[in-house]
């Protein structure tokens, strides 16, 4: 069992490109797709990824907030140790263009071709509560 801080865990998390929402759909019970994780902000505990408003996503997270987050990949020279991470949250939706920018990167213009001003464009929130990791070496948990 280890012990890592949220810092500790912020650096290996900004190796890691996409992480898994998962939201619970009133059809399709759990339902979980790709979402790109902007490794140039350090992780505080708060995740934030762009989306269309019309999207399934976004309608499951208004009905229900309650969301987990799953990141996996391999950390560390060449391909390293493998690196799961798992985090409990609840998602709001943010359509303040303000806030767009702060959190912004190029790499988003493939996906919104008008950047923030694309239409229908949301940002979703993902606060954490209970965020949990395991590294081969290392396994532990982050309550917030």
């Amino acid at each position: 069992m280890s012990d890592l801080s949220l810092k500790d865990l912020s650096k290996k998390m900004a190796k890691l490109d996409f992480a898994m929402l998962n939201t619970r759909s009133s059809v399709n019970g759990l339902t979980a797709r790709p979402m790109s994780n902007n490794g140039d902000v350090e992780y505080d505990g708060d995740s934030y990824f762009f989306a269309y408003g019309s999207s399934n996503k976004v309608s499951e997270i208004r009905s229900d907030n309650n969301v987990s987050l799953t990141y996996t990949g391999a950390v560390g020279m060449l391909g390293g140790s493998p690196l799961f991470i798992t985090v409990e949250g609840n998602a709001s939706l943010i359509d303040d263009k303000s806030q767009f920018e702060e959190h912004w990167t190029k790499d988003l213009d493939r996906y919104f071709p008008e950047g923030i001003d694309t239409p229908d464009i949301v940002m979703i929130a993902v606060r954490a509560k209970n965020i949990r990791y395991w590294d081969g070496a290392d396994e532990g948990s982050i309550s917030l």
